[in-house]
């Protein structure tokens, strides 16, 4: 979106640019009959000069995005399709978008298991400071030889013993593992709850973005058309000497600012839509329906859930 927003601006200022080179044209032309001032062709000249100068920098912030859109893709931003929200895929109010990312949001759900995970831990820590019962059976044969090879008796003896170990103390590491451990699960409790938090404020965060940018798309839109039509009054007034040249430049610089605030809006709005669906934790490529290869976390889990030895991933390393 970045590229496509500079690519257009690019594209304005360019208009602008040849806009003010007419307005200085036809300023030098009444200049040499008498009909303006040298001020009025400084005006011009100045204008001129101003939108040379925003064209390089727009030029420059293309330049830019394009090669972070390499970076990420490895693809040339080259004859790119316009950019569009994605509304259908959204929840249809700010209550549903919150109540989706509490219910679904990977970051909440990773600390809900991590919960689990510090609950067995608990358990684990507190299973040193129980006993341990252990059966040992042993079973023995004896035979005793004459020295012809024959035998002349046999004897056999077996024992089993049970053992059970109770501890009492030992340094105090059990004690202070188990201590750890509650402190632990203490901790994922609470970053759940700093999770949730933080899901609900990027929803509403991005919501209100995503309102403002239609607003402000439609507050742009106005602006263009009601600058369009000033403009056309501006340039016919100052033909008959009613509006002086820096009018007309400020009424071109009015118009192209208002154009660019709805090409900035266009693209915020787009940008927005995606950052809800990011928020609510529906921001994945299968829900896109993109044409890549998703990863299943499961084949690998199925790959090496039974490999009791092995050093190799199922990836070949």
């Amino acid at each position: 979106m970045n590229v496509l927003q500079n690519s257009a601006l690019v594209d304005l200022r360019k208009q602008n640019l040849a806009a003010f080179q007419e307005e200085l044209r036809s300023a030098r032309e009444r200049f040499a009959v008498g009909e303006i001032t040298r001020t009025d062709v400084a005006q011009a000249e100045a204008s001129v000069a101003n939108a040379q100068s925003t064209l390089a920098e727009a030029t420059a912030n293309l330049n830019t995005a394009g090669a972070v859109f390499f970076q990420v893709t490895r693809l040339k931003a080259s004859k790119l399709a316009p950019g569009r929200p994605i509304d259908p895929m959204l929840p249809k109010s700010l209550d549903a978008a919150v109540a989706m990312g509490l219910s679904r949001h990977p970051a909440i759900l990773a600390a809900q298991y991590a919960v689990d995970q510090g609950q067995a831990n608990v358990k684990v820590s507190e299973a040193a400071l129980s006993p341990t019962l252990t059966l040992n059976g042993e079973a023995a044969s004896q035979y005793n030889y004459y020295d012809d090879g024959d035998p002349v008796a046999r004897g056999t003896s077996a024992a089993a013993t049970l053992n059970l170990s109770v501890p009492i103390y030992q340094g105090g590491s059990e004690f202070a593992n188990i201590r750890e451990s509650k402190e632990l699960l203490s901790q994922s409790r609470i970053e759940v709850d700093v999770n949730r938090d933080q899901v609900r404020a990027n929803v509403v965060q991005y919501w209100g973005a995503l309102v403002a940018a239609k607003d402000a798309i439609e507050s742009a839109q106005a602006s263009v058309a009601a600058n369009e039509i000033a403009l056309r009054g501006v340039r016919q007034e100052w033909r008959v000497g009613q509006r002086t040249t820096l009018d007309v430049l400020n009424a071109q610089t009015a118009l192209f600012d208002a154009r660019a605030s709805l090409v900035t809006a266009q693209r915020d709005r787009v940008v927005a839509s995606y950052a809800v669906l990011s928020s609510v934790g529906e921001l994945s490529a299968t829900r896109l329906k993109l044409k890549v290869a998703t990863y299943n976390p499961k084949i690998h889990y199925n790959q090496v859930r039974d490999a009791w030895i092995g050093v190799r991933t199922p990836g070949g390393q």
